[in-house]
């Protein structure tokens, strides 16, 4: 018996090869040729620089900040508990002006007691001019009654001896006449000695009396400049920036409540990294760019002091400040390490790091083929390097990254 035989249906997968196909293609075309020494990309992928003469400037890209170029810091002379705010953070402010009122119980009541005790010394010191004062009385009434005693007595000796003459009176009486006049002039003395050992004594009293006075009102002008100090004031004109003090808050002693900038003086400062330490000095100059328009800073200062491998230095504009410019804004700018000179250069490139400066593909046979070729380059700067021997003027040079062919003798360029 006859049977139907059905055709087999065969599916035609030839066009599943075509992906494989084309990313064979691809990686043919895109890596190495022949033996392996050649590699092959599109020319729109690298970047070529042409070597050139010029002036070759030896300096460093700097970024720096805008900082005031004199502030004068606000601190708490003494300590206390914020009363009163006479102006906000940024204001513009002028010398004496008042900014923070303060308060502090402790030096009011010290100034109270320096104020008791200066009046009690004054009272003694009173009380001891008028003793003095009496006493000098006492002693004049003392010798004035002694004066009349010894003029009585002198006399009555005068009469006695007159009548001892004419036996009326006894030599006895004549006698004790005589000692009495003695004893009063040698009181006299006495009194004197004594008037004049007091005056001293007084003197000194006095003169102590009225240098504790002199001290207790010097420690009170203290004490009160103290207070005053409670009373934060404006030390120079300009603007008031990072005013930290808020009402009730209490503020310890040599506490930081701000600081006040001169307006429109400024400094750039920026950091260095380490590795220029010995080659950045004071005098040295750099440009920026603002607004289209340069200008030309001095490297003014050089902080030694290295830190996280930088240091710090501040430059200052030569000439009238940019436009716009505020506190803390952000400028690129171009330190100048040396002098220009003449020079054979090549643009700087990410192929620097790739190859540490030893060797470069130069294009050549018509344009499409890169080789290696070993180079001795000299100083570099953020624009270009010095080729000091392996190129000549007009060669080009691939100066994008060679990450990708290290390892690769020559480059096809493919349009």
């Amino acid at each position: 018996m006859d049977k139907l035989i059905t055709k087999k249906r065969t599916f035609k997968l030839w066009w599943l090869a075509l992906p494989a196909v084309a990313i064979s293609y691809f990686l043919l075309s895109n890596t190495v040729s022949g033996s392996g020494s050649r590699y092959n990309i599109a020319s729109d992928k690298v970047k070529v620089s042409t070597v050139i003469k010029g002036e070759f400037s030896d300096m460093i890209p700097l970024r720096g900040n805008i900082t005031p170029s004199k502030s004068v810091f606000l601190d708490a002379i003494e300590g206390g508990r914020v009363e009163q705010r006479f102006v906000e953070e940024g204001a513009i402010v002028k010398k004496g002006d008042k900014l923070l009122a303060l308060s502090n119980t402790g030096l009011q009541l010290d100034v109270i007691s320096r104020e008791a005790q200066i009046s009690e010394q004054l009272n003694n010191l009173h009380n001891t001019r008028l003793a003095i004062d009496q006493n000098r009385l006492n002693l004049k009434r003392n010798l004035l009654e002694l004066d009349f005693e010894i003029k009585q007595s002198e006399r009555k000796m005068a009469q006695h001896k007159k009548l001892v003459a004419n036996n009326l009176v006894s030599q006895d009486e004549l006698k004790t006449v005589i000692d009495r006049t003695l004893y009063l002039k040698d009181r006299r003395t006495l009194v004197v000695e004594q008037q004049d050992q007091d005056e001293i004594i007084r003197t000194t009293q006095i003169a102590q009396l009225e240098d504790s006075v002199s001290q207790l009102n010097k420690n009170l002008r203290f004490a009160r400049k103290n207070l005053e100090n409670l009373i934060i004031k404006a030390p120079i004109d300009g603007q008031l920036t990072s005013f930290n003090a808020e009402l009730g808050e209490s503020k310890a002693r040599g506490s930081r409540l701000g600081q006040v900038d001169i307006m429109n003086e400024y400094k750039v400062t920026a950091f260095i990294d380490e590795f220029y330490l010995g080659r950045v000095f004071a005098g040295q100059t750099a440009t920026l760019t603002h607004l289209g328009q340069a200008y030309t800073l001095t490297l003014s200062k050089v902080y030694a002091e290295v830190s996280n491998g930088r240091f710090e230095v501040d430059l200052t504009f030569n000439d009238l400040l940019p436009q716009r410019i505020r506190r803390g804004q952000s400028l690129q700018m171009e330190l100048l390490l040396a002098d220009a000179k003449p020079a054979t250069m090549l643009s700087n490139g990410s192929f620097y790091q790739d190859t540490a400066g030893k060797w470069v593909f130069v294009i050549e046979e018509g344009g499409q083929v890169a080789v290696k070729k070993q180079v001795k380059f000299g100083q570099i700067n953020n624009k270009f390097i010095e080729v000091l021997s392996g190129l000549n003027v007009g060669d080009r040079v691939i100066t994008s990254s060679y990450s990708n062919y290290k390892n690769i003798e020559s480059i096809k360029l493919i349009n």
